[in-house]
């Protein structure tokens, strides 16, 4: 059945298990954040576009309320639950509504071999950047999202990955995206250290 949820369009794609911090200020999502810390209720985050809406965006539940200030401004941390298929969009409110359908995957374990490879190459792009990720608490069903979610990709691609309902799927399309940007990446790190030494651009 589908039922209706406030909704907040934003220039993100959100994965189920991302955290997700947001500066809250305009009194419309003002009013939409207090009643959803009142009911404890998630709300939907789907991607703005020129043309509307994504179709698929991902309900986001409020995990901790950072700071509030005088002027009723929020920082909130929302972490990603669940992908929805957008069916409609109520404007009766301030803030937009929206009638959705929760959407799973199809049944389907990526190969162990796809698996190892797509996390070997997360690690070298953020070697790259001189990060790390610990993936001991990524729920290998979607561990694509686990994957995509910590790394400012194109949103077209984040989007793509939303949208598909096959783990094994997202992650071979995961597998072939690193490969293609990761050359790419190591080229410029080295030019920066030719440059400068110091990795900063000038």
């Amino acid at each position: 059945m589908p039922s209706l949820i406030p909704l907040f369009p934003l220039d993100v794609v959100l994965f189920p298990g991302t955290p997700l911090p947001l500066h809250i200020f305009e009194p419309r999502y003002k009013e939409m954040i207090g009643e959803c810390l009142t009911q404890q209720r998630p709300f939907g985050v789907v991607r703005g576009l020129e043309q509307g809406l994504a179709e698929v965006g991902c309900t986001a539940e409020i995990i901790t309320v950072v700071k509030e200030y005088p002027d009723g401004r929020l920082d909130i941390v929302t972490e990603g639950r669940k992908r929805f298929e957008l069916l409609g969009v109520n404007q009766e409110r301030s803030f937009l509504q929206a009638e959705i359908l929760m959407i799973d995957d199809e049944p389907g374990a990526p190969s162990q071999q796809d698996t190892a490879r797509a996390i070997q190459l997360h690690s070298e792009l953020l070697a790259i950047a001189g990060a790390a990720q610990d993936l001991s608490a990524a729920d290998p069903s979607v561990l694509s999202f686990y994957l995509a979610g910590s790394l400012p990709l194109d949103l077209d691609f984040k989007q793509k990955l939303l949208s598909l309902r096959s783990e094994p799927e997202r992650l071979s399309l995961l597998i072939a995206y690193f490969e293609t940007i990761i050359p790419n990446l190591q080229r410029a790190a080295r030019a920066r250290q030719t440059s400068g030494g110091n990795g900063q651009v000038h």
